[in-house]
């Protein structure tokens, strides 16, 4: 600690003098706007063409991802709703952030419910405490998942966005490759490699909602085949807006640092090595919440031929958080997983693995606490095993892929997760895939340790007896190129849910309730997402996302909430992004998006966009300015007179490049 309180501190220092810089960023950025102006009556010249190449739409069309297979495949030909965010895209859009970058993935439900905390989920079940539990996400290989209430922490994932390569989003079940949890969706952020980030990178910001950040980021190569980078930013938020407009008591801020080792000792390996360590503090009232923790990444991968490969990797993870009079948690992971691909024969491929996780939760609870989680200390082991057969039954024309996955927990014992999906591919630019697949949200602590209050006699007294929850889902896509400059995909879905989570009356007499799986469901909806290379300068990108559920309780079961408690998603959500290369080295992007309300509870539909506007000078210097949420604050989240509102926001930023 006394380290990090040290780190924290000469940020700091360092960030009193870049404020005074910050200040006068802001008025030059501005300033831009009416050199934009003039700028604009010139031709476009020969770099700014260049600069396009990296938006061409034939490159995004054929990108490859990893997520929906565990292996390189082309985007067109992937039998499953994936949408890709690229690095470019997150610059371009002026995301501070990472869930602010989830925006961009329309097949996703990301809603702001204060300075520092999403609800983010796919395909539904966004809970009205911002506690989504379906959805599984990984940075790197390494499941950001905390077993206190089967999600995602968002405050503590700070990643630098720069070093982020792409964001692999899979709307639909995952888990016969990923395991429980992946439910609903999959999120999987690939960093570019240390060899991609060579040089040096140095950003700051200031301006009314993120009240100043900086970055540093430098690269290198040691000998001919090692390259590494390093890395340290710092993040200081404003809080949110209450009710009567008004800055609330939620304030932010995180400072973190890391590096990134790859080495290619000979041509079929390559070895990586990775970690980031981070502590943040986040204003409350009686008192700030605080946060930090550590994690280290290894992993070895050899390619004996483009059919065949293996990889190894393992990680610690370990965090901190403690909520003052609430209780505290320190989660230590440590995880171990392979996987190996083969041919078998001319038409089939493998790809077969197995894992084992230890997580080690000690939580503090303080004894006048309006919770507590009991035991206080639990350590919960994971083994999985998972196999895929990819079977070619005609070339280039129907795919078929079998699979399952294995896992054993401690809650709920045994899981099987399999899935089926046929992709029939009658051109190099169409893709139709249907698919069924079985998967199951694994108990948490939160469902079988959760007490209020703190010590006894109990309102709620846990669910000793509660199950996974079960999910089959429908799936039906159509991917395709119309025409040489517009590509389109469209999703359908229906799932079912049986033993969802409920909250139920156990002993009349004393008034206690437990936590139960007294609850149905269903979902079911259309995604649809597009891109539009419009001219050489300027390119489109949209989706739309209609989504419709339908919780009831089950014969003999009486849910607290009805069922209103395990879903709040708005049933129509439409996302828009304009990136435009002008003349002059001039930039100028445009993200808009409407939400439609959320019904429980009642949170009303909004339409927002963001702007911003660049200018490159030589391709080392970069000033900027970005507008956020411009049509006006408005609330995202939670329960009218407690929930803040999302504000206006406007803040310039230089980026040196070197």
């Amino acid at each position: 600690m006394d380290l990090k309180i040290r780190v924290t501190l000469t940020c700091n220092n360092m960030l009193r003098g870049w404020r005074g810089i910050m200040g006068k960023c802001t008025s030059i950025c501005t300033g831009l706007l009416f050199a934009f102006t003039c700028a604009a009556q010139e031709p476009a010249g020969e770099r700014g063409i260049q600069d396009l190449k990296k938006l061409s739409l034939d490159e995004l069309f054929n990108q490859e991802v990893t997520v929906v297979s565990r292996r390189a495949e082309n985007l067109s030909r992937s039998p499953s709703a994936v949408q890709v965010i690229t690095g470019e895209e997150i610059k371009r859009s002026g995301a501070t952030t990472l869930p602010e970058a989830l925006r961009l993935a329309s097949n996703l439900q990301v809603a702001q419910v204060n300075s520092h905390d999403f609800a983010i989920s796919a395909r539904g079940f966004n809970q009205p405490g911002g506690l989504s539990d379906k959805l599984l996400v990984m940075i790197d290989g390494r499941t950001i998942y905390t077993p206190l209430f089967a999600g995602v922490f968002w405050d503590a994932q700070n990643v630098l966005l720069e070093d982020i390569d792409r964001v692999e989003v899979i709307s639909g079940p995952g888990a016969s490759l990923w395991g429980a949890n992946a439910v609903n969706g999959v999120i999987n952020i690939i960093s570019k490699s240390a060899a991609d980030t060579q040089g040096g990178y140095v950003s700051v910001e200031a301006g009314s909602f993120v009240q100043d950040t900086a970055a540093f980021r430098f690269g290198g190569k040691l000998g001919t085949n090692l390259y590494f980078r390093i890395y340290g930013q710092r993040l200081d938020q404003n809080g949110a807006l209450d009710s009567n407009g008004r800055e609330a008591t939620n304030a932010w801020d995180m400072t973190q640092g890391g590096f990134r080792l790859d080495w290619l000792p000979q041509q079929a390996d390559t070895i990586t090595f990775q970690g980031d360590v981070y502590s943040g503090t986040e204003q409350a009232l009686p008192s700030n919440t605080t946060l930090n923790g550590e994690n280290l990444v290894s992993r070895w991968t050899h390619t004996f031929s483009n059919e065949s490969e293996f990889t190894v990797q393992g990680y610690i993870d370990r965090t901190w958080r403690r909520l003052p009079g609430i209780f505290a948690e320190d989660l230590k992971t440590y995880d171990l997983d392979f996987q190996y691909r083969l041919s078998v024969g001319e038409r089939q491929t493998w790809l077969f693995g197995g894992g084992y996780r230890l997580m080690d939760d000690e939580v503090s609870n303080f004894p006048s606490g309006a919770l507590a989680f009991l035991p206080a200390t639990y350590d919960m082991q994971l083994a999985s095993g998972f196999f895929q057969d990819e079977i070619s039954l005609v070339p280039d024309l129907l795919k078929l892929t079998l699979g399952t996955k294995l896992e054993h927990n401690d809650f709920s014992g045994i899981e099987i997760q399999p899935s089926i999906r046929l992709a029939y591919m009658p051109t190099k630019r169409q893709t139709v895939w249907l698919a069924v697949s079985r998967s199951v949200r694994s108990p948490s602590r939160i469902d079988r340790d959760y007490h209020i209050p703190g010590t006894a006699p109990y309102i709620i007294d846990g669910g000793p007896n509660f199950r996974a929850e079960k999910a089959i889902a429908y799936e039906l896509g159509y991917r395709f190129e119309p025409v040489h400059r517009l590509s389109t995909s469209i999703s359908t879905f229906f799932n079912h849910y049986n033993d969802i989570r409920s909250v139920e009356l156990s002993d009349p007499a004393t008034g206690i309730f437990q936590i139960e799986n007294g609850l149905r469901g269903q979902s079911w909806g259309v995604e649809l997402s597009g891109r539009y290379q419009a001219t050489d300068w300027w390119r489109l990108n949209a989706g739309y996302t209609f989504l419709k559920e339908r919780i009831w309780q089950k014969p003999g079961h009486v849910d607290l909430s009805s069922g209103k408690g395990e879903a709040n998603d708005p049933p129509h959500q439409f996302t828009i992004q304009s990136i435009m290369n002008l003349p002059s080295d001039f930039q100028l992007d445009l993200t808009g998006r409407y939400v439609d309300r959320l019904p429980s509870p009642n949170v009303p539909s909004y339409i927002t966009f963001d702007a911003r506007l660049a200018w490159e000078f030589r391709k080392h210097l970069e000033l900027s300015v970005v507008g956020q949420n411009l049509w006006g604050s408005h609330p995202e989240f939670g329960p009218a007179g407690t929930r803040y509102e999302v504000p206006r926001s406007v803040f310039g930023k230089v980026t040196w490049r070197f």
